[in-house]
């Protein structure tokens, strides 16, 4: 069976960390979001992969190159113009050819369990189309499914909250047949100005062809939000194989499991709880503290009085000395002052909420510090309040306390007065 994986959106709710990469190589435990994918579709033997590419498609291609790497072939198809699902799926009918096909969204990850039951339910129900759902807490975020026992009779995008039929969702993986593409021909454009696949799928109900549903064994995360990243290393990071290729030296204590890449040393001095992941070419300490679900990429510097807890570091980041960073996730090639603290908690004990596309969100997380984008600096003594986002390429002047958004590109500085006082000492 082929598979064809949609990655051609740009993930703007995911700035700052795509206007500098596509979400889909978002690193997660030290691989990007997308390889994830590829691995455990190759792991149930799907060697023939097509994706879908838009945004920053050369960033894919030349990371994933024709696949040989990573022992399947891949093509590419650009959709130059995005205009919803279905018209993206459109796209791979001639390399799908008349065969059945598993299709999944590739900002959607589970592990690779999940995918052998769905293929043996196709292969002895022989039905039209076969949907993964999961069960979710607010579904009209999401496409709703409506069931009938084991078929699906309706599915409704993403419905008004309190007119939802179910919590029964599209999870974004599939296995349709060629009848999909002609559902796609009578598809309409939805009032969202797109052609919905889920629209598709309703024309197949319709017309009585048989839809299947997949509940998800295990379970299922979609990458659509900054701090999904940190849900997905949670998940990811207790059954890692782990391996130590790099340096350590005396009076390190370990306590748990660790991952070490190459070229990397671990001074005197440091203290890690596991499960946590050292990239390559890192050096971490002295006298440092590494917390239990914390990644750091390749070439990240963690120094002396640092304290990281349930966090990732993208590569390139310096976090020289005197900082806590703490529930956050910060991006690539930052360089952070010394005494920079991120809080990560309100006094109040409220779930914290940011701010994304001009929307205040509540993360329904009680911790979470800060959102730090590509190449940002702060100087000494900066502290970042619960949620905070700062964008790509800023910086952030001495001694701030941020308590709202940094956009991207910009330096920001606080107004300060001082005073001048005549100033005898008085000698003994």
């Amino acid at each position: 069976m082929k598979a064809a994986i949609l990655a051609a959106g740009e993930g703007t709710r995911l700035r700052p960390f795509t206007f500098t990469r596509p979400k889909h190589l978002l690193p997660i435990v030290g691989k990007p979001l997308l390889q994830h994918t590829i691995e455990s579709l190759k792991k149930i033997g799907v060697n023939e992969i097509i994706a879908v590419i838009g945004y920053k498609e050369e960033m894919i291609r030349d990371y994933f190159q024709d696949g040989s790497k990573f022992g399947v072939k891949i093509e590419y198809i650009n959709q130059k113009v995005i205009e919803g699902t279905a018209a993206a799926i459109k796209l791979v009918q001639n390399f799908i050819n008349d065969d059945a096909f598993l299709l999944q969204y590739g900002d959607v990850l589970v592990p690779p369990e999940s995918y052998p039951p769905l293929i043996k339910k196709y292969k002895e129900k022989k039905p039209s189309a076969i949907l993964s759902v999961r069960e979710v807490d607010d579904p009209s975020k999401f496409g709703v499914i409506d069931p009938d026992g084991d078929n699906v009779k309706r599915i409704v995008e993403k419905p008004k909250p309190g007119t939802e039929t179910s919590k029964l969702v599209n999870a974004g993986i599939y296995i349709f047949t060629p009848d999909i593409f002609d559902a796609i021909d009578e598809t309409k454009k939805s009032k969202r100005g797109e052609y919905e696949i889920t629209d598709s799928i309703q024309i197949l109900i319709d017309r009585k062809k048989q839809i299947l549903k997949y509940e998800l064994p295990s379970w299922w995360k979609d990458i659509g939000l900054p701090w999904n990243l940190l849900e997905a290393n949670q998940l990811l990071l207790p059954n890692l194989k782990y391996e130590n290729n790099g340096t350590i030296e005396d009076n390190v204590h370990i306590n748990g499991d660790i991952g070490v890449g190459e070229g990397t040393i671990i001074k005197s001095g440091v203290y890690i709880e596991g499960p946590v992941l050292i990239g390559k070419k890192c050096v971490i300490g002295p006298n440092c503290y590494l917390r239990s679900y914390t990644v750091l990429e390749d070439d990240v510097r963690i120094g002396h009085a640092c304290e990281i807890k349930g966090s990732l570091v993208m590569s390139g980041t310096r976090i020289p000395h005197l900082s806590y960073i703490g529930d956050s996730i910060i991006g690539s090639n930052v360089n952070l002052g010394a005494g920079t603290i991120t809080a990560n908690l309100r006094m109040d004990h409220r779930t914290i909420k940011a701010t994304i596309k001009k929307e205040k969100i509540d993360t329904k997380k009680r911790k979470l510090g800060a959102i730090v984008g590509d190449n940002a600096q702060s100087g000494i003594g900066v502290t970042l309040m619960p949620g905070v986002i700062v964008g790509k390429n800023s910086a952030i002047a001495a001694n701030m306390n941020v308590t709202h958004d940094v956009p991207s590109d910009t330096f920001v500085s606080p107004k300060q007065e001082l005073i001048h006082k005549e100033w005898k000492i008085k000698k003994e």
